[in-house]
């Protein structure tokens, strides 16, 4: 068990612009990020389009330095592309060529050490793939392809790519975002249970206030472009937590609060254009 004084996921004072000339021009995409989560927390990034969230996301998974600062995953340093995070988006990108297991499986396929033993273990790769389908609620269609399946059942297959390999970080980037409001919360709750049965640090983006109250232990607000974090909320409603909980008014008293934080850094960079 990792000791609580370290944080499963550590930014220090980290910046970043996205080239040498907007370096030295003092022109940064996110500025100044400070955060930490313990291990199995789970965050949530909301803000307005623009702020920086995803540019947070290629920090977070080491597809981008920083020009400045410092990021540790699991205490380690991050260097380049992590293999312990798993990441879904908006887009599901499911290859429609390849059945529903067969998508699931695509990581175990190209990620070390699974791809070496992914022929000698593909039997027992494919029980955890059907099992976690399952899970979601795809029993019955572990061999349909993409074409024959809804939006949100795409994405859920997708979730189910990204926890394949049983990462320890899950980043999700708007994956509900293109999903209709009901089916938007029947993911909410696949996420919520998947996430209780197996305690993965999460960080979610969203645009959502309500998605990620309902889920998150933290959430940070972001300022629009360059993006800082301008507020830090934790979420002390009880788990765990259903979707009665939306309708409350301490759930919606947080919404609130988080929608001013949003608010406010509107206005003042309104002032300051």
């Amino acid at each position: 068990m990792q000791n609580k004084t370290h944080p499963f996921i550590d930014f220090r004072d980290v910046w970043l612009a996205y080239n040498d000339a907007l370096l030295a021009q003092g022109k940064f995409a996110v500025e100044a990020i400070d955060l930490s989560a313990q291990l199995g927390e789970f965050i949530a990034i909301v803000g307005p389009s623009g702020c920086g969230k995803s540019t947070f996301m290629k920090l977070a998974t080491g597809l981008r330095m920083p020009s400045q600062g410092e990021i540790l995953i699991d205490q380690q340093p991050v260097t380049g592309p992590l293999k312990i995070s798993g990441m879904a988006f908006q887009a599901p990108s499911l290859l429609p060529w390849r059945t529903t297991v067969d998508n699931v499986l695509l990581p175990l396929e190209i990620v070390e050490p699974y791809r070496s033993l992914f022929r000698e273990n593909r039997q027992a790769y494919e029980v955890r793939a059907r099992r976690l389908l399952q899970k979601v609620g795809l029993s019955g269609y572990e061999d349909k392809f993409p074409w024959q399946l809804s939006g949100g059942m795409q994405q859920r297959v997708s979730i189910c790519r990204a926890l394949i390999h049983e990462p320890k970080l899950l980043l999700l980037d708007e994956p509900f975002g293109a999903l209709d409001a009901f089916t938007r919360e029947e993911l909410w709750c696949i996420l919520r249970d998947l996430w209780t049965e197996q305690r993965f640090n999460v960080i979610l983006v969203t645009h959502d206030l309500r998605e990620s109250v309902f889920l998150a232990d933290t959430v940070y607000v972001m300022s629009k472009s360059p993006g800082r974090f301008v507020a830090k909320r934790h979420i002390d409603l009880p788990r765990p937590r259903d979707l009665e909980v939306t309708y409350t008014k301490a759930f919606s008293e947080i919404v609130h609060d988080l929608r001013g934080h949003i608010g406010a850094s509107r206005q003042t960079l309104a002032v300051a254009a």
